[in-house]
């Protein structure tokens, strides 16, 4: 026999994701976190909430965009009249 299923609020999954309502309500609109309407009730699966989760984990590395190689400091560039590049 299998286990009874975990059902949660919308408002008790919002404060599990730590995200807004509106927030869970695009997730849920856009397809990534399945959610069930009952009457007028919606509720989701907490092995949903727990699978959304780890599909949501970040791969080390994958975040080099966000962060460029800064400018060496103290280097700058002059244009041929010997005025700073960046000056306007």
């Amino acid at each position: 026999m299998s286990d009874p299923i975990q059902w949660m609020g919308t408002r008790e999954a919002c404060e599990h994701l730590g995200v807004t309502l509106r927030t869970l309500y695009r997730f849920i609109d856009e397809g990534q976190l399945p959610a069930y309407k009952m009457g007028r009730v919606i509720r989701v699966q907490s092995s949903d909430v727990d699978d959304f989760i780890a599909r949501m984990r970040i791969e080390p590395g994958t975040l080099e965009h966000l962060y460029p190689e800064p400018k060496p400091r103290g280097t700058r560039a002059y244009s041929e009249d010997g005025t700073p590049s960046d000056a306007v």
